[in-house]
């Protein structure tokens, strides 16, 4: 009897034992994750299938207000734009630019006029081309065309603008034809670069080309292609 009780006893103690075990292992806490998995990448989620860009930015043009004047206007401004996207390459956009500052005068006059101010406002619409893209930056291509509003006569003291070698305010043919860097900071949120070659025909003595180059925020809106409202 005294051998079956040592027996006995010796399996009640190993299974107490195993049970202490398990219990043990079951409150041992799961190790946290991997400190050296990467976040995930914030520009992931980048797409180009939303329907509605939205920019504003600061705008600086290099204009000549007259068609003798040898000192041109370094003007800026604003650059406003909404592209409708039809696809992930083309859409259609509307734009609006207004360029301020002032101008050296072409001819000599009695009245001290030094600087006078000038503006130029632009209402353009045309196709917008993506070049190429990828989830880090893209490329645009455009091609507005409009009318431009030239004030030229607002600081002149009423003398007439051709005898200081300025144009005459009018609204003529204008157009902007050039493109965009596009850096995703999200997917929606956009930085952009955009240089123009702009074209005026002021005062009928041909088309004058001019530079201009914009910087700002892209916003994109609506919900993306295919996808229910």
């Amino acid at each position: 009897m005294k051998g079956k009780g040592r027996i006995w006893l010796a399996v009640a103690a190993l299974a107490a034992g195993l049970s202490m075990g398990a219990a043990a292992q079951d409150q041992v806490p799961t190790p946290p994750p991997n400190p050296q998995l990467p976040p995930p990448a914030p520009l992931a989620g980048v797409r180009y299938d939303y329907p509605w860009e939205i920019y504003g930015g600061f705008a600086y043009s290099h204009f000549d207000a007259g068609p003798n004047i040898l000192q041109g206007a370094n003007l800026g401004g604003f650059d406003a734009r909404a592209v409708r996207e039809l696809t992930t390459q083309w859409g259609i956009g509307a734009n609006v630019r207004g360029y301020y500052g002032t101008s050296g005068v072409g001819a000599t006059t009695a009245l001290p006029i030094h600087g006078p101010f000038v503006s130029e406002h632009m209402f353009l619409a045309g196709p917008e081309f993506r070049a190429l893209h990828d989830e880090h930056a893209s490329m645009m291509l455009h091609a507005f065309v409009g009318g431009a509003y030239g004030d030229f006569q607002h600081s002149l003291r009423g003398i007439p603008p051709g005898e200081l070698g300025f144009f005459a305010n009018q609204v003529t043919f204008g157009g902007a034809f050039g493109g965009s860097i596009d850096l995703n900071r999200s997917p929606r949120l956009v930085f952009r670069i955009a240089p123009d070659a702009t074209l005026t025909d002021f005062g009928g003595v041909g088309m004058k080309e001019q530079f201009a180059l914009s910087v700002g925020i892209v916003y994109r809106m609506g919900h993306r292609f295919g996808t229910k409202k």
